[in-house]
């Protein structure tokens, strides 16, 4: 029995990956609003009342998305959940997840702008999810620079939390200016020079 359970899950993973990756595909085609349950579901292979039962809602199937986007990029950046990277590693992993997003991610990267503007208000679907994907961000981030204080790495009397408001400030508006004039605007170098005088004002 426990084999046949093993199986019946994996074939449920397998079903809901493949539905996320049918809505990754017409979300960036054809806009969340443009595209429907019943079309991703036909894309997917699977019915739309399958489709419900793993995500709940389209809100729910758009929020699956964006973590897949999130997993997707700590993957590819080989980075580990309880990761404590130094200064230096941290900034080049920011660098090099610029330089895949500008490659190869410009879809994944205007629906989450898109869509986090959309979600402003408290009222919104996904309110929540984006504050607290922010709030996750900026925590990291404090406990990086509180990190490479302590070490000596850091220069002292500097405000982490501030630190990284603004660094993720940058990010988001680095993105934001990239997706407007993608012809004009090197987001990776952008993420180059930002890091690179960050450190120096750091130390």
């Amino acid at each position: 029995m426990a084999g046949v359970k093993g199986q019946v899950q994996k074939r449920g993973v397998a079903r809901r990956r493949a539905m996320v990756d049918a809505a990754i595909e017409l979300f960036a085609r054809q806009g969340v609003r443009g595209t429907g349950v019943a079309a991703v579901a036909e894309r997917a292979g699977v019915t739309p009342s399958a489709l419900i039962h793993h995500f709940g809602s389209k809100d729910g199937l758009v929020q699956a998305v964006l973590e897949e986007a999130d997993r997707r990029a700590m993957e590819r950046l080989s980075v580990p959940p309880d990761a404590e990277p130094t200064l230096d590693q941290a900034f080049e992993w920011f660098v090099r997840d610029a330089a895949h997003t500008a490659a190869a991610d410009r879809d994944l990267a205007a629906l989450h702008t898109t869509l986090t503007a959309e979600n402003l208000e408290p009222g919104a679907a996904l309110h929540t999810w984006f504050r607290d994907r922010g709030r996750a961000l900026r925590a990291h981030l404090t406990s990086l620079y509180a990190r490479a204080m302590a070490d000596g790495a850091v220069r002292a009397g500097l405000d982490p939390s501030v630190l990284a408001a603004e660094t993720a400030a940058f990010i988001e508006g680095a993105h934001l200016v990239w997706l407007l004039d993608p012809e004009q605007v090197d987001l990776a170098a952008v993420h180059r020079g930002y890091f690179a005088g960050m450190a120096a004002r750091l130390r």
